[in-house]
Parts: C-alpha cells; sequence; structure tokens
C-alpha cells in the first residue's frame, strides 16, 4: 500500500482555490433555494434581533469570539488565514451575484434539489480547504481542534457545533427552516467523506487534520500531520 505523501505548496494552492470557489457556488446555491439561512446566520440574526446592530457586525463578532476561542484553547497566536479565505469566499459570491447566476440556476433546479446541490458544493468544498491546509474556516478550526483534543469524528465536532448554532440562534429568535436542518445533518459527514476521498484519490496526506481522525474510523494521530493553521506562531503569522 502507498504512503500518502504531502502534496507541494502549488497542489495545496491549486486545492485551496478550488475549495473557494465550490464553497462559494454552493452557498450561492443554498441562499436561492430561499429554504433556509446556514446554522451559523440562524445565531448572527439571533443577535442582531436583540442588539440592533447589523448582520456584518454581529458575523465578525461571533467569528472572531470563535477564534480567540480557538487561539486560547491551543495557546497559539490566532492565524489571518481565515479572514482571507472569508474574503474571497464574499467576493465569489458577490461575483455570482453581480453576473445573476440565479437566472441560470433558477431556471433549471427546483428549490430542494438546488438546496441539495448547494450544500453538496458547499461541502466539497470545505473539504478542499481542510485538505490543502491552508486558510482553514474558523468553525472547522474549532472542530479540529475538538477532533483533536476529544478524539471525536470530525462529523461528530461539526454536528456539535451546527446544533449550538441552530439551538442558541432559535432561542435568540433566529430562523429556522428546512434547509437549515438539512445543513447540520449533511454537511459534517459529507466533508468526512469527501476528505477521505479526496486523499485517497490524490495519494495526498490530509494536510488540515491527521489522516487516520478524519477517515470514518478513528485511530491515534500521527505526530507529523497537525495542520498549518494550528501550527505554531510562525505559520500563523505566515497566512
Amino acid at each position: 500500500m502507498t504512503r500518502p505523501v504531502s502534496a507541494p505548496l502549488p497542489g495545496r494552492l491549486a486545492l485551496y482555490l478550488s475549495g473557494c470557489l465550490l464553497f462559494s457556488l454552493g452557498a450561492k446555491l443554498f441562499i436561492d433555494s430561499h429554504l433556509g439561512v446556514d446554522p451559523l446566520d440562524v445565531l448572527v440574526l439571533g443577535i442582531v434581533g436583540h442588539t440592533g446592530v447589523t448582520v456584518g457586525i454581529a458575523s465578525g463578532a461571533v467569528a472572531i469570539g470563535f477564534l480567540l476561542l480557538w487561539s486560547l484553547w491551543n495557546r497559539r497566536r490566532p492565524p489571518l488565514s481565515p479572514f482571507m479565505t472569508m474574503f474571497l469566499v464574499g467576493s465569489l459570491i458577490d461575483l455570482w451575484i453581480w453576473l445573476e447566476l440565479e437566472r441560470v440556476t433558477q431556471a433549471i433546479l427546483a428549490a430542494v434539489p438546488m438546496l441539495a446541490t448547494g450544500l453538496l458544493l458547499a461541502s466539497f468544498g470545505s473539504a478542499l480547504i481542510i485538505v490543502a491546509g491552508i486558510g482553514i474556516r474558523i468553525m472547522d478550526l474549532v472542530a479540529i481542534t475538538m477532533v483533536e483534543r476529544w478524539r471525536w469524528q470530525f462529523w461528530q465536532a461539526k454536528l456539535a457545533l451546527e446544533v449550538f448554532f441552530v439551538a442558541s440562534g432559535w432561542v435568540l429568535g433566529g430562523p429556522v427552516g428546512v434547509g437549515t436542518l438539512a445543513f447540520v445533518v449533511v454537511v459534517g459527514p459529507m466533508m468526512q467523506l469527501f476528505m477521505a476521498l479526496v486523499t485517497k484519490v490524490l495519494g495526498t496526506v490530509n494536510h488540515g487534520l491527521p489522516g487516520p481522525l478524519a477517515s470514518a474510523h478513528t485511530d491515534a494521530a500521527r505526530p507529523d500531520a497537525a495542520h498549518p493553521d494550528a501550527a505554531g506562531p510562525a505559520a500563523a503569522s505566515g497566512r
């Protein structure tokens, strides 16, 4: 059996950029399905309803709060790369809106297939970003830490976070729809499945999460497979 190897930086960048592109398309389809907001937005909108701040401020506050949690938990400086990903994905979504992509997608897909396609693309895109180990999104960094510290499977950590967002947001009055619940159920398991498939097909290690911990059967983590976004001050300050 061939041992997985570390992918060269150009290959990892290609995975990362592809992940951002697919995630942005998935997010756009999810939004256009009009079947609910994602779990994090349930919390954000709940905060907005109680405080009167803008969605941008509430979203940024939640993101910074969880990044500080990650930093304290790992005793490392918070990386800037998640914000790079937020900006890139946000810019791509703005591009799809400017191109009026919904005129095409809504003409060929009904709401439920659009939701399903959006969730699959978002899951695949997120998986590619984690495998690349570049610009891992804030909530995924927290989920990875939960996996490494508690020896959970990735889908379990992801599910726990999404349930927390939905429950706390719902208590605050945030909107919960069919799409929200589908997001909770689908995204974590699909991300784990896609990470396993990508690393197997490409023959590369998972640069964001130790391979055994990302698979369906959890074993001891490899000491040489720490994800770059948590690789210490040097790595964090370099991205």
